[in-house]
């Protein structure tokens, strides 16, 4: 009696512990540095194959009983994992586990209990619901991760940055045009959450009312622009500065071309306007770093630290990113630039936001336009270490 009853909680957490090693292993966990119980959703049709052939000759209500004891298991080891190594259980991404984890042992239980003729059906009935569920799963973990883009009547950011991120390719202007734009696919991210104009001065294109500035490395400015920004951010503006202290952006032209974005910031006067000093890199050059930011996770490259700040100003990741109220406005900085380079962000499979390696873009869009880069599903980062 007490070895039957042994039975079905053996299956149940051999189940749950392949499961979870699954989505540790191939469903990128490891990999992304993420814990999101969600990853899991493509590869539950393969357990729960398993688990309905083990119970194949038992009763419907005792293998039942089965799916909610694996269920249980299964619930409980991803919050445990979510909560040791994310600081968050994850309860949306749980409670999509739950419903889809109880629909793939339904139709699992459905193929292995089918007794057609020929034999070899449910065998290959199986295959197809593996790879079915498989392809499936990806595609809703996609649509549950992709950031909303920003209102229609959102008004433009104005952008401005000495970074290739338009006509990105280089060349002569022959072949430029020819191409045509070639966006960055950092620009090409921004411009699909929302409206964007780049400009090359602030002196005649300050952000219209409600907008926001982007400065992304810019060239050296102008007095008149530097005040235009100043005054903007004064008066109740928003402003994202990515002010970088050593920039490793892969140059397109050859050492000291002017066309090449400059190697450190040169946005030291508006700075010290503001009462801020942003020192160099203090070491790991030339290594990604992950950072944590307000709940997103950001991959900075050489970022530089702001050594000084005035008080009002809340720090991240070892002051490498900081938020910073400017009169009636405010100012989000961060010391790299680099942090927009698409290797550092973009999904392992293209258009897949649920194997994104960062936040950076969708961080970048909620501080541009409020009410974007927000999913239904968030990643749940494992904890990075400030250093």
């Amino acid at each position: 009696m007490i070895a039957a009853s042994r039975g079905p909680v053996l299956r149940a957490s051999t189940i749950a512990v392949t499961i979870v090693t699954f989505a540790w292993v191939a469903g990128g966990q490891a990999l992304l540095g993420r814990i999101d119980p969600a990853l899991a959703v493509p590869l539950l049709a393969p357990p729960m194959l398993l688990l309905a052939w083990w119970q194949r000759r038992e009763p419907a209500a005792a293998r039942r009983r089965t799916w909610l004891v694996t269920l249980a298991f299964l619930v409980a080891a991803q919050a445990l994992l979510g909560l040791a190594f994310a600081g968050s259980a994850g309860w949306s991404q749980l409670l999509l586990i739950i419903v889809a984890a109880g629909v793939a042992a339904s139709l699992a239980d459905l193929v292995v209990q089918w007794r057609p003729r020929p034999a070899f059906l449910p065998w290959l009935a199986a295959f197809a619901l593996a790879a079915g569920w498989f392809v499936a799963g990806h595609a809703l973990l996609a649509a549950l991760y992709r950031p909303a883009a920003a209102r229609a009547d959102a008004p433009a950011v104005t952008m401005l940055t000495s970074l290739p991120l338009r006509w990105s390719g280089g060349g002569d202007i022959a072949a430029m045009i020819a191409e045509g734009t070639n966006d960055d696919p950092a620009l090409a991210r921004l411009t699909a959450a929302g409206p964007v104009s780049l400009v090359d001065s602030l002196v005649d294109h300050v952000p219209p009312a409600g907008g926001a500035l982007l400065l992304a490395h810019p060239r050296a400015l102008a007095p008149r622009e530097l005040v235009a920004i100043d005054a903007f951010v004064r008066g109740g503006g928003r402003a994202v500065v990515l002010a970088d202290a050593l920039s490793g952006w892969p140059a397109l032209h050859p050492l000291g071309d002017p066309r090449n974005p400059p190697v450190t910031s040169l946005l030291t006067p508006l700075l010290d306007h503001w009462g801020i000093t942003l020192a160099a890199a203090p070491g790991a050059e030339g290594v990604a770093l992950p950072a944590d930011v307000d709940g997103a996770r950001l991959r900075l490259f050489s970022a530089g630290r702001f050594d000084r700040l005035p008080p009002q100003c809340r720090t991240f990741a070892g002051r490498r990113v900081a938020r910073c109220p400017i009169g009636g406005g405010e100012a989000w900085l961060v010391g790299d630039a680099d942090l927009l380079f698409a290797p550092l962000w973009q999904p392992l499979v293209p258009g897949a936001d649920h194997l994104r390696q960062a936040d950076t873009m969708e961080w970048l869009s909620a501080r541009l336009w409020p009410g974007a880069g927000t999913g239904l599903l968030r990643p749940l980062w494992i904890r990075a270490r400030a250093t």
